[in-house]
């Protein structure tokens, strides 16, 4: 906190304006909050340490809804703890995003009529690293259009030089320790791209193939393989069946010709293969395949690859040139023509692979690659939940942890591009291998030559919690704010960077967890749970909703729906609904003002509170425990729609309406209530701001006086309870309730003022006439007072004389229409819910239809009967 935010309140305005536009303020509010200093976190503060950091998005990305969506969970926890005295920082930053950045920069120079190549390896880098200055980095203006308070000052790049320092660092030392080793296995290759990618950069869709069964050897020695990918049958070392199937017992051993070559290979008894698939016969082509490749190595098959780096073949003359799938189709028709295709099947839909970033199809290839041993730094991971040094949640959750690093594969981590943190690894002209730490000379001398790949993007930002804080140099920042307290991110990412991070955390820190807590949200979807495509043409920009609503309203329609682990759905009526929420806030803060609110002094004693202003206090400290609690287990949805609830019904339907009466009277009932409105204002603007920052900000500063409720004192629950006046007021809200809703079925105007007599002998409800008859717009009754409607409710009695305020006549007749509608869809539903030959083929969702309709007919008609019964008699 700021010397300035320890400043003495002034007197509150009570200026408003009438309405609230959040255009108007956001902007110019944010910056003001990191000009005073309030989201810098000092190194030397006496405070308890927070440390969260922030998932780091692609410096090509912009911000999308699920950017949006954590952003705000994130930036809510931060907000909460700093206002709860702690040393909280929320450290930003990106990621290089190797390929991702390098095709953006390869596509600049290919409207120039360059390529990468033209420039060569350092003025390509060069110009990648022009164009993150002028173009990179977008997200970080849409972040402070949110509202993150992250501390600024602590930005970092995944390529700069602190961060490049520690991925040398640490490939040096896992190096060194035999856990990095280079070695040829099958990849995820793009054609496009032209490098290996990790497994989260593939994304898999259906896409319509063909499955062609065809015939291998001759005579007696034949088998029948199906294959979606016949053009990689040029590669094929093998032929492999199960071990137990005994069509193919005799075979096993043999050679047979492989068509189209001069070539014969084996068949192999593998119990990989499965007997009852297809034929039971599967083609291996261990270059071409990762299961083909265990294969192979198991049975000592040669790897022959057929295909180039642009996925070209490059083997057997008729075929040598041509792309792979129009390889696919002359090698079909190859086969067709000797009559070895046996069947075919077109369409054939299956799963296949695409590059994320250019959507080209994945090609498995086999190449030489550098490797992470992940064996002891997996179980370490896996170690770390189990014996409970590291939190998941919700907790469910773990087993899809444990599921992937229990059973993890060696991971490449090397890329074919220019843009990334290249392998500091260095070859020698007779063969020598040297790995070059960052305070160390490389290799100089005629031949030596550095390896020209960099490294997996996700191997940098497998460092994000340490190298952030200074890592490996040992920082004032490592020692204060590591290990962070909280990783909150996306499900989808748990098995990638989640797990990577965990590794390399616990062996670069000497077994120190990376942070306590693996907070795991769901996706964003649209209002209907369907993913965000923008092929299906339903992605939401949330910058056009900000300029719409405003940023709180889609921050809380966001944290509304943030369920542990779950999907979110989310659609613009929700967030027009944050946007009212906000705006009723504002109303009711404005209200306050204009009746004198106040947050001066201790507030009175509860003797000199009326029931209502208890009751109000009482739920007040039931809601800032209840939003503590669920603060601490991660329940955004619970803890907003909480105060959305307590906010709205209790405080500014109830309690700001009861108070009415009171300001009216005056005296000292009211300046008691001027001071009880005005706490539970200040709580209830500083429990919702971590959510919704900007409006809360604007309303407590006008309210208190105070600097800014960024960094105010998070509320207390003092304990005090009232379970009296709380079912004092629960019995006033029925009374009130219940005779609205009669107004409601007469037909009353909501401002119709109707003669009444209140009887309330025997309840705790006499002090609240004056706000019964006010709520219920009932007036005093007159001397020709004729009761037509009694409603006896929660012990008390209330007349009213409803002549002349309705036509009786016509509402008999309305709803004797109604009556009889009911009753005849309550008919038709018996029907058929008692007709036995229906109930035994519809379905269960259409019988459910029908009782649910049934339901609803009885009600009404029970509904309609007692209208009909409280309507004056003629």
């Amino acid at each position: 906190m700021t010397e300035n935010a320890q400043q003495q309140p002034t007197a509150p305005s009570t200026e408003l304006p009438t309405q609230y536009a959040p255009a108007e303020v956001e902007g110019a509010l944010y910056e003001r909050w990191v000009e005073r200093g309030y989201f810098a976190a000092d190194a030397k503060s006496d405070k308890p340490p927070y440390t969260i950091v922030i998932p780091p998005p692609n410096v090509t990305g912009s911000l999308h809804l699920g950017h949006a969506f954590q952003h705000t969970l994130m930036d809510a926890l931060t907000r909460r703890k700093r206002m709860q005295g702690y040393e909280a920082l929320w450290l930003p930053g990106m990621d290089h995003a190797g390929i991702a950045t390098q095709n953006k920069v390869e596509q600049q120079l290919a409207e120039e009529g360059k390529s990468r190549q033209d420039l060569g390896r350092e003025e390509f880098v060069e110009r990648v690293w022009q164009w993150k200055e002028e173009y990179g980095g977008k997200i970080l203006g849409q972040m402070r259009r949110l509202g993150d308070g992250v501390d600024w000052d602590r930005e970092r790049f995944t390529m700069d030089e602190g961060l490049s320092k520690a991925v040398q660092t640490i490939f040096k030392r896992l190096f060194d320790d035999e856990l990095i080793y280079r070695a040829e296995r099958i990849i995820n290759w793009c054609p496009r791209c032209l490098t290996a990618i990790s497994d989260i950069e593939v994304e898999y869709q259906e896409d319509d193939g063909e499955l062609v069964s065809i015939k291998y050897g001759e005579g007696d020695e034949t088998l029948v393989v199906a294959t979606t990918r016949a053009e990689t049958m040029l590669g094929d070392t093998a032929v492999a069946v199960h071990p137990d199937d005994e069509r193919y017992r005799h075979l096993v051993g043999k050679r047979i010709k492989l068509p189209l070559t001069d070539r014969s290979i084996p068949v192999v008894a593998d119990s990989h293969v499965d007997p009852e698939f297809g034929t039971g016969a599967v083609k291996v082509t261990p270059a071409h395949d990762p299961n083909d490749f265990a294969i192979g190595q198991r049975h000592g098959l040669e790897s022959i690859t057929v295909m180039d780096e642009r996925a070209v073949i490059t083997v057997h003359g008729p075929f040598e040139g041509l792309d792979r799938f129009e390889a696919r189709s002359a090698i079909v028709a190859a086969l067709r023509s000797q009559g070895r295709i046996v069947a075919e099947k077109r369409p054939y839909v299956h799963s296949v692979g695409h590059c994320s970033r250019c959507s080209t199809t994945i090609e498995p290839r086999l190449s030489m690659q550098w490797w992470v041993k992940v064996g002891p730094l997996a179980k370490a991971a896996g170690d770390a939940v189990r014996d409970g040094r590291v939190r998941i949640h919700p907790e469910d959750m773990s087993k899809r942890y444990f599921d992937w690093v229990d059973n993890m594969h060696d991971w490449c981590i090397s890329r074919q591009l220019w843009w990334g943190h290249r392998i500091p690894v260095w070859y020698g002209p007779d063969g020598e291998v040297v790995c070059v730490g960052p305070d160390e000379q490389p290799p100089t001398g005629e031949g030596w030559k550095q390896d020209t790949d960099v490294l997996d993007t996700w191997f940098s930002s497998g460092l994000w919690p340490f190298s952030t804080l200074g890592w490996p140099e040992q920082t004032a920042d490592l020692r204060k704010f590591y290990p962070t307290d909280v990783l909150l991110t996306g499900h989808d990412i748990i098995f990638f960077w989640v797990a990577r991070m965990m590794m390399f955390g616990l062996y670069a820190m000497d077994g120190e967890v990376p942070f306590k807590t693996i907070a795991l949200t769901g996706l964003v979807r649209d209002e209907r749970g369907k993913k965000m495509s923008k092929s299906f043409g339903n992605v939401v920009d949330p910058l056009d909703w900000m300029d719409k609503y405003g940023s709180d309203a889609v921050r809380f329609t966001l944290a509304r729906g943030a369920n542990p682990g779950t999907d979110v759905p989310i659609g613009e009526d929700w967030v027009q609904a944050s946007r009212n929420f906000a705006n009723k806030i504002w109303n009711a803060t404005r209200f306050a003002l204009m009746n004198g609110a106040t947050v001066d002094g201790p507030l009175p004693s509860p003797e000199q509170m009326s029931a209502t202003d208890r009751w109000i206090l009482s739920r007040l400290n039931k809601t800032v425990a209840q939003v503590d609690a669920f603060y601490e287990d991660f329940q955004f949805a619970k803890l907003s729609d909480a105060l959305f609830h307590f906010a709205w019904d209790e405080v500014f339907d109830w309690y700001v309406e009861l108070s009415k009466t009171t300001f009216q009277a005056g005296g000292e009932g009211a300046k008691v209530s001027q001071r009880v409105l005005g706490e539970v204002l200040d709580v209830t603007l500083k429990l919702l701001h971590p959510v919704v920052p900007f409006v809360t900000d604007t309303l407590w500063t006008t309210l208190t006086g105070g600097e800014s409720v960024v960094v105010a004192e998070w509320p207390g629950d003092s304990g005090f309870r009232d379970g009296a006046a709380e079912r004092e007021i629960e019995t006033l809200q029925s009374v009130i309730t219940e005779v609205r809703r009669f107004r409601a079925d007469q037909g009353l105007q909501p401002g119709q003022r109707v003669p009444a007599r209140l009887t309330l002998d025997g309840t705790d409800l006499a002090p609240h006439e004056a706000a019964i008859r006010q709520l219920l717009r009932l007036q005093p009754e007159g001397e020709d007072f004729a009761a037509t409607a009694t409603l006896p409710v929660a012990g008390a009695t209330v007349a009213l004389d409803l002549s002349g305020t309705i036509d009786v006549a016509a509402e008999r007749k309305r709803l004797a229409k109604d009556l009889a509608a009911a009753e005849k869809e309550k008919a038709q539903a018996n029907a058929k819910l008692g007709n036995e030959a229906f109930l035994a083929k519809a379905p269960d969702n259409v019988v459910d239809k029908i009782r649910g309709r049934l339901a609803k007919a009885e009600e009404d008609i029970e509904r309609i009967q007692q209208q009909l019964e409280r309507l004056p008699q003629q």
